[in-house]
């Protein structure tokens, strides 16, 4: 099954496109369908629009008698409340939604073995990774697993979505930890906004080895959401690999943005109602690094950051060892049993320093500045930092301060990534 549509206009495809778009794709899918698991993206992929499809999806079957059921891709992150589903998801009641649970709700499926992890690496990693999934992937009770998400550049993987979805999305600590800490061993800026990254071929060789009789289907966005509305320029629906190259080609194409010269002042503002912790928030360092000037400066304007990390064991280990930069961290991997046994923080403490290159600093309310500066970043209140730089004055990109002063602005930095022309062409 292959169904791709590319919106022609810039306001992106409308809801009835989309509409049916997901009643072809559940007819082609055969029937009838008696069970239906969907796995949709969490609260913290809101603009992937994916919300919309899956209540579209939900609906569309129970008219039919189908019991469905909705497993949102959590990987770590906190379970949603009801509130964030109903916003999320609209009408399908909140009873229906499954929590996923990344260290006990998974069953073994096999290992993506050491010599071909030696050789995607580059030689880099050379340990097996442990595939794991959650169990209800696995019941053959249901006819038919829709998985829903979006395709956007992505710090870990390259592009996100895909098998990634249910490797990470629904997976088991060992996958998720490794191919973290893979991605930050072979080093993010070779990877973000590129497909065929090592970490995607992990997730690629588990998919055809382990889940190739199952019966998956995959429902992919491509978005943008200026001023906070989403725009779907693309929905790819498939159970092949074309699936993700064709929306990965399309995110490329919108969700990178080139800039002739380098920034040295970057403000991100994170949505209170998606950004909680810095392990989310940090996607404002992630997309912005290669695009920020050495000796520059990132301000992060978090007003609903109030935690560290998204369970309260990441927190504990991100209070104890810091963003302290790559070479640090791996020095401390080496001989810190907390972190080999937690490499998803491991690898996402790498990922949220600047290593030196530039300074980072959050502006929150929740947090106090003692402590924020104790994980290696600046501090300073909310209040100040948006009295100066006032997110509903600043329009996406460059601004020009009262007192003359040049920033460059991103509304939610997990919509793009951002790099310097120069920096890039020059690698």
């Amino acid at each position: 099954m292959e169904i791709f549509l590319k919106a022609e206009r810039d306001e992106g495809l409308s809801n009835e496109e989309l509409e049916a778009a997901v009643e072809r794709t559940l007819k082609e899918a055969g029937g009838p369908l008696r069970r239906v698991l969907i796995i949709p993206p969490d609260f913290t992929r809101f603009h992937s629009n994916g919300g919309f499809l899956t209540n579209r999806c939900y609906h569309i079957l129970e008219k039919t008698g189908c019991r469905t059921d909705i497993l949102p891709a959590l990987g770590t992150h906190a379970a949603m409340s009801r509130e964030q589903f109903s916003a999320m998801y609209g009408d399908i009641p909140y009873e229906r939604m499954i929590v996923h649970d990344w260290r006990r709700d998974v069953e073994y499926l096999g290992d993506v073995p050491a010599d071909y992890m030696e050789e995607i690496t580059e030689g880099i990693w050379t340990e097996p990774v442990r595939a794991e999934i959650n169990r209800r992937v696995l019941d053959p009770g249901y006819d038919l697993i829709l998985s829903v998400g979006q395709v956007v550049p992505h710090e870990i993987v390259g592009m996100a979505n895909h098998a990634k979805n249910l490797f990470v999305g629904v997976g088991g600590s060992d996958m998720i930890n490794q191919s973290h800490m893979v991605g930050a061993v072979y080093g993010m800026e070779r990877i973000m906004g590129k497909d065929r990254t090592p970490v995607r071929k992990i997730f690629d060789y588990a998919l055809e080895r382990f889940l190739g009789g199952r019966p998956i289907v995959f429902m992919l966005t491509v978005t943008t959401a200026p001023g906070g509305r989403i725009r779907t320029h693309g929905l790819f629906i498939g159970d092949t690999r074309r699936t993700l190259e064709e929306a990965a080609a399309l995110s490329q194409e919108k969700n990178i943005r080139f800039l002739d010269r380098g920034i040295r002042k970057c403000v991100v503002y994170l949505d209170p109602s998606e950004f909680h912790s810095t392990w989310l928030g940090n996607k404002a360092v992630y997309r912005t690094r290669m695009a920020i000037e050495d000796g520059g400066e990132l301000l992060i304007l978090g007003p609903g950051v109030s935690r560290f990390g998204e369970d309260d064991l990441c927190d504990r280990l991100i209070r104890r060892y810091g963003y302290c930069g790559r070479k640090r961290i791996l020095e401390l991997y080496r001989k810190e049993r907390a972190l080999k046994e937690n490499m998803g923080t491991a690898a996402h403490l790498i990922h949220g320093s600047s290593d030196g290159r530039f300074r980072i600093t959050y502006g929150v309310s929740a947090i106090s500045e003692e402590e924020m500066r104790s994980v290696g970043f600046g501090a300073v209140p909310f209040e100040k930092a948006a009295a100066a730089y006032p997110p509903e004055r600043l329009k996406d990109g460059w601004n020009r301060c009262p007192d003359g002063e040049e920033i460059f602005y991103i509304s939610n930095p997990a919509l793009g990534l951002w790099i310097d022309r120069n920096r890039f062409e020059g690698r």
